[in-house]
């Protein structure tokens, strides 16, 4: 009786250091990335691109979408640091465009962002 115990023991210990035949657990598809988007174009063959893109969720559970942006002449690409925006940014001139700072889906700040260099600046009211 003993020994049919031991042998048991044994088979139960050699199974659970085995190998585990288990699926890995399954991981969630993740969300498409959207296209490079033209938002506007000014003089001069300035174009501003939506980029990166970084989903967000609101405080309410709704899901959105907030993109870098990205100032292209030519073959230079400008990418404008620290500025993910919800919504169309505006030209207000032939070297700045407006655009809002979007976080969680919500609008932030006004931004300047100088068209030579994508340097943005908080727009102060």
């Amino acid at each position: 009786m003993a020994a049919r115990a031991a042998s048991c023991f044994l088979l139960t210990a050699g199974l659970a250091c085995g190998r585990r035949t288990d699926a890995p657990p399954r991981q969630e598809a993740a969300a498409p990335v959207p296209a490079d988007s033209l938002l506007a174009t000014a003089p001069g063959g300035v174009e501003v691109w939506a980029t990166l893109a970084r989903p967000a969720t609101a405080v309410d559970g709704s899901h959105c979408v907030d993109r870098a942006l990205e100032i292209r002449r030519g073959a230079a690409r400008i990418a404008v640091p620290l500025l993910y925006t919800g919504t169309a940014p505006r030209l207000v001139n032939d070297s700045t465009l407006r655009a809002t700072l979007s976080d969680r889906c919500r609008p932030g700040d006004p931004y300047l962002v100088d068209l030579r260099t994508g340097h943005p600046v908080r727009e102060r009211r």
